[in-house]
């Protein structure tokens, strides 16, 4: 269970948001919406413990994120508007490090089995500067077959995606919530996902709807900085 309790973050002299109190259980999706400059950017990276806000604390599974840490970090996956891709190396290699960064070993005949479920059988040798926008966010959405992590934190996922992989990273999503996961996710995209009973908080109105799932419904980045 993910819990936020009296949290306020600023960006330099704007306060984006302040007294922002909610919970999120397993088996549940949390859509967080609001408009440009909301700070919506700004929670996601704060739940994932990659700032610390202001004021307020974030506790996993009751205990403080921070004072968890790589406990708290084997339990996560991050991803952000960066795919972490690195251009010289090829989508097998690439899975092979974030594997390593999430804590969560994959053998590389489960890699490849991941490219092929994301679409890209045939393109696992190829360097991903040699792939398109959309295919290296495939690599990269491929995070999701191989995460054995509970606690999926996702900012604007869809973007960049065919309807097919928008339909795939979908289904992820839902199999996630499903299996007893958790997910927090933004994305201005309308998608089915989103339109279903789930979770939804709006940043710069105050409004939540803390909505649970209907039943088979739906990486770290650096260090800590203050937000």
């Amino acid at each position: 269970m993910l819990e936020v309790a009296a949290l306020a973050c600023r960006r330099g002299d704007r306060q984006l948001f302040a007294d922002l109190s909610l919970t999120v259980r397993p088996r549940t999706l949390l859509h967080v919406r609001g408009r440009n400059g909301s700070g919506k950017t700004t929670l996601l990276r704060a739940l994932s413990g990659l700032l610390r806000p202001e004021t307020g604390s974030i506790r996993w599974r009751g205990e403080d994120i921070h004072h968890l840490g790589d406990d708290f970090n084997r339990d996560l996956l991050y991803f952000g508007h960066l795919n972490g891709i690195k251009a010289d190396l090829t989508g097998l290699e690439n899975l092979r490090v974030m594997a390593t960064l999430d804590q969560d070993p994959a053998s590389d005949d489960d890699i490849l089995d991941a490219l092929e479920h994301i679409g890209l059988g045939g393109f696992e040798d190829l360097p991903t500067r040699m792939l398109s926008q959309g295919q290296k966010k495939r690599v990269a959405l491929a995070r999701l077959i191989l995460s054995k992590a509970p606690l999926w934190i996702l900012d604007e996922p869809f973007t960049a995606l065919d309807s097919d992989a928008v339909h795939l990273l979908q289904m992820l999503i839902s199999k996630q919530v499903a299996d007893g996961g958790t997910v927090v996710l933004t994305t201005h995209q309308e998608v089915a996902l989103t339109r279903g009973q789930i979770q939804r908080l709006t940043l710069g109105t105050h409004e939540t709807d803390a909505h649970a799932p209907a039943d088979g419904a739906p990486g770290n980045e650096g260090s800590p900085q203050p937000c």
